[in-house]
């Protein structure tokens, strides 16, 4: 039997075409929906009627071969009922479908960073799972995806945020296309121990190693840990640099760290100055001659920084070098303990860090000068051993 499609068979959603269909009442207890709702990806409606006429035909196929199942069943007194030995994964709404609709549905009116940031994390589960339909995600899938996140060595304060995105896809997709499965990102349990790393400082003997080890493999990935050690930045201010951020001609040669259209700054106080000394001078050194652009090309380009991405790398590779509950990130707690045991004061270690100082008087002036700074800076030198900067 070919079945004849109606055009009550397709609608549109912001330009997209989407096939639904109801499935028929006398086999709803075969089916954990009760309807079928596919994404035609296309925008020409010729296209979309072709698509949704094979959907169509595909489907009643499908049903009659149940009601047959059924018919036999019936014949040799069998009970017939229950899921269906294969599941409509062909015509279901696999994860993309949904991260689609969600955006469409979600994204008016939000910046860019809506979708950037959607799209990411659902690129993280189909990293884990593949594309699959979403009826067919249980929660040990998502436990799974949340042990994948932590293989990339994700904190996790990240993995919250990831999951949470995804659970919020997984609802609306779930309301939107009647998927009557419960929800199985709900309640995934999430380890604190990544969380309580991030505060975790690296120790000087480690730093001291990583440093030396950074220069023997030589590449842009370990230019950007030895920056950050010597200097205590977020990895997101570093990796979204410019190269003609690194000012080494100046009289202190120096770091001029402002907001980029591909990378914002976290706080008012983040947009600093900070000199340049030991490995951070030395890393900065072989970015300038590399000649490039931006600083870290790996990671950054004229639309994005891809911190979340470094990140991962980078910690994978710190891992074996660092005490475990370090990450990445230790190295800027790792800058405030050495000021702090140089006696630095610690509206200084502020200005350096670009941490935000309490109190209604530090709000007035313009803050330390590089001079300043670079004095209490030049004194980490000692501290590591690792080289003089040329200056």
């Amino acid at each position: 039997m070919v079945y004849t499609r109606s055009p009550d068979y397709l609608y549109r959603r912001n330009g997209i075409y989407y096939f639904t269909r109801n499935v028929p009442s006398d086999l709803k207890t075969r089916f954990n929906k009760n309807r079928v709702v596919v994404s035609l990806h296309t925008r020409s409606e010729v296209k979309a009627q072709k698509a949704a006429s094979a959907l169509c035909d595909r489907l009643e196929r499908y049903f009659e071969s149940l009601r047959l199942e059924r018919f036999h069943s019936q014949e040799l007194g069998l009970k017939f009922g229950g899921a269906p030995d294969v599941p409509l994964d062909s015509v279901d709404t696999n994860i993309s479908d949904a991260l689609e609709l969600y955006i469409s549905l979600k994204g008016e009116g939000r910046d860019h960073l809506f979708a950037k940031t959607s799209t990411r994390n659902v690129g993280y589960l189909i990293e884990c799972t593949g594309d699959v339909a979403l009826s067919s995600i249980k929660p040990v899938n998502a436990g799974q995806f949340r042990d994948h996140l932590r293989a990339k060595g994700l904190a996790s304060t990240s993995i919250r945020r990831v999951l949470s995105s995804v659970k919020a896809i997984y609802n609306l997709a779930s309301k939107e296309l009647g998927i009557a499965n419960p929800n199985p990102f709900s309640g995934i349990f999430i380890p604190d121990d990544n969380a309580a790393s991030g505060r975790l400082p690296v120790p000087l003997d480690a730093i001291r190693l990583i440093q030396r080890e950074c220069f023997q493999v030589n590449d842009s990935q370990r230019w950007l840990i030895a920056i950050i050690a010597d200097t205590g930045m977020r990895l997101s201010e570093a990796a979204g640099l410019l190269t003609e951020d690194i000012k080494l001609d100046a009289d202190v040669p120096h770091i001029t760290l402002r907001k980029h259209p591909w990378r914002s700054l976290k706080t008012a106080s983040s947009e600093r100055d900070i000199p340049l000394v030991g490995s951070a001078y030395e890393a900065a050194l072989r970015i300038v001659d590399g000649g490039h652009k931006y600083a870290f090309a790996r990671y950054c380009d004229e639309t994005k920084c891809n911190a979340n991405s470094a990140s991962a790398a980078l910690n994978k590779w710190l891992k074996p070098r660092i005490p475990e509950g370090c990450v990445i990130h230790s190295f800027r707690h790792s800058l405030r303990d050495r000021l702090r045991a140089v006696e630095c004061p610690s509206d200084i270690i502020d200005a350096i860090g670009g941490w935000t100082t309490a109190g209604i008087g530090h709000k007035y002036g313009s803050g330390y000068d590089l001079a300043v700074k670079s004095r209490w800076m030049k004194m980490l030198e000692g501290s590591t051993k690792f080289r003089e900067p040329r200056y």
